[in-house]
């Protein structure tokens, strides 16, 4: 008797829309890079299960790449430090699109909210999945109805964080967003990723900036102006990470304070 080996049929792979699945991909790439600024082997597994769009691979890959990984790094720093304060604390990742970022910082006692429109969950629901202290919210950056839905502690800690969701909107939306947090929370702290005003510019395309819906000159004189008794903001330059792969032409513009904070986007850290 001939014995026949059942044959698996392959995993079905996931057509993810491109804006959506590039910084997944960006991160896998990355965690498999000797070099790697973020190590990301949720974000390997889940690319396995999904079908690159020809739109990721448009342009100087590597420098998006580079760029996407350095500001990734520089939220992830914020959130650790903030959790080395606050274990217990509440995060709430606004516009989370395929992020993984609970996966790489969770220190077991945090409280994760990952909040994006329906569309978004829905892929996300597909790869990753709830638990005790993560769930999945439906909320975005100009549908704030959602702050008046969460079931957090008044006094307990809070940091907000939007990496991707800001710079597909205008200044005048961003404003709105921000005013609105700073209304709802008595304390809390926001991690945002916002766009220089060069960002567009023949030079910041070579820093690995896209197309963006707004642009600051300064993002911290735009954070004071929103939120007049904010007790604190720092803007992170993505350029200033000590990382090799950065180009010496592009090294140079750390000494240029205000064109390293226009040339691309930048992560801007708020406290009130």
């Amino acid at each position: 008797m001939i014995m026949v080996t059942p044959q698996h049929s392959p995993q079905k792979r996931y057509q993810i829309p491109a804006n959506l699945l590039q910084p997944l991909w960006f991160r896998s790439r990355e965690s498999l890079a000797d070099d790697g600024l973020v190590y990301d082997p949720i974000a390997a597994t889940a690319c396995h299960r999904c079908q690159l769009a020809p739109e990721c691979f448009s342009g100087d890959i590597d420098q998006k790449q580079l760029l996407h990984a350095t500001l990734t790094q520089l939220c992830d720093d914020q959130v650790n430090a903030f959790l080395k304060q606050n274990p217990d604390g509440w995060i709430i990742n606004v516009g989370a699109g395929l992020d993984t970022r609970f996966y790489r910082v969770d220190n077991g006692l945090c409280r994760w909210i990952e909040l994006d429109i329906t569309e978004n969950l829905l892929w996300r629901q597909k790869l990753f999945h709830n638990s005790e202290r993560y769930h999945h919210h439906c909320g975005s950056v100009t549908d704030i109805s959602w702050l008046d839905e969460l079931n957090i502690a008044e006094k307990a800690p809070v940091m907000l964080v939007c990496e991707h969701a800001l710079l597909d909107i205008e200044q005048i939306q961003v404003a709105s967003f921000i005013k609105a947090l700073g209304r709802h929370f008595d304390d809390a702290r926001a991690c945002l990723v916002l766009a220089g005003d060069l960002s567009q510019t023949k030079l910041g395309q070579k820093m690995g900036s896209g197309e963006y819906a707004h642009g600051y000159t300064s993002a911290k004189e735009a954070m004071l102006q929103y939120l007049p008794w904010v007790r604190r903001v720092r803007v992170f330059s993505p350029i200033d990470t000590q990382c090799r792969r950065w180009k010496w032409w592009q090294r140079l513009l750390t000494k240029l304070s205000g064109a390293k904070h226009r040339l691309t986007p930048v992560v801007v850290l708020l406290r009130w």
